[in-house]
């Protein structure tokens, strides 16, 4: 797959006041993103569908259905799956914030928010993106196969679809061969997140990463207090 730069990225903003959604256009455009607007979130899986952006800013109050919904149906579909997703909301629950991670968005923003804050979040989840297709090569752990070239991982053989944050979390806890990575080091380095940041976003990202690892999920373990580890449960 080929790099997407930050520059040339095309963004989908899903907002529906119309002050806000020109200001988005506005802030984004000037940093030479293409951007495209729409209001609903029945649009807003039309544009998606249609043009496959790098990134959707998505509002979760929308006039027809919440973007939870939007989220939900896009994430679930294979072609629109590897758009990646930064939720942009009034909410300011935690309740909501997990929701969202566990729905497979990549970053969460609350109103109001600094335009340049803003900017600074897309660029950082744009670059996860390039960093995860970087990588090249297979890792193998246990009954886990990742290729790295094709963005794939398979358990035993079955594959396991990943969001690109899954993915990098993943990889970031084989490559470590067993040391223990605290939250903090995994917020700073794949969140390009400051310790203010909860580290229930590593949480919920382990925990929808653990499911789907199936029988694999026992590798990933919890040093209580600290962080994760990947390592052999057998292993003394």
């Amino acid at each position: 797959m080929a790099k997407v730069q930050a520059s040339a990225a095309n963004i989908l903003v899903v907002e529906d006041e119309p002050d806000i959604a020109s200001l988005l256009e506005y802030v984004l455009g000037q940093e030479g993103f293409r951007v495209v607007a729409v209001d609903s979130g029945r649009r807003a899986i039309e544009e998606v569908r249609r043009r496959k952006p790098d990134l959707m800013i998505l509002d979760l109050m929308l006039p027809d259905f919440s973007g939870f919904e939007a989220l939900k149906i896009l994430k679930a579909q294979e072609n629109t799956s590897g758009t990646r997703v930064i939720i942009l909301t009034a909410k300011k629950d935690e309740v909501d914030r997990v929701l969202g991670f566990e729905l497979g968005a990549d970053d969460f923003v609350t109103k109001p928010f600094s335009p340049r804050e803003l900017v600074l979040r897309v660029r950082a989840v744009l670059k996860r993106g390039q960093d995860a297709e970087a990588s090249t090569g297979v890792m193998r752990a246990g009954p886990i196969e990742i290729d790295l070239d094709n963005h794939e991982v398979s358990v035993t053989g079955t594959p396991v679809r990943l969001t690109v944050t899954e993915f990098r979390l993943l990889v970031d806890l084989v490559r470590a061969g067993g040391r223990v990575r605290t939250r903090e080091s995994l917020l700073s380095e794949l969140w390009e997140y400051d310790s203010e940041v909860m580290s229930r976003t590593v949480d919920t990202h382990v925990r929808r990463l653990r499911t789907k690892l199936g029988p694999a999920a026992s590798w990933l373990t919890t040093v209580r207090g600290v962080g994760y580890r990947f390592r052999d449960p057998s292993a003394s």
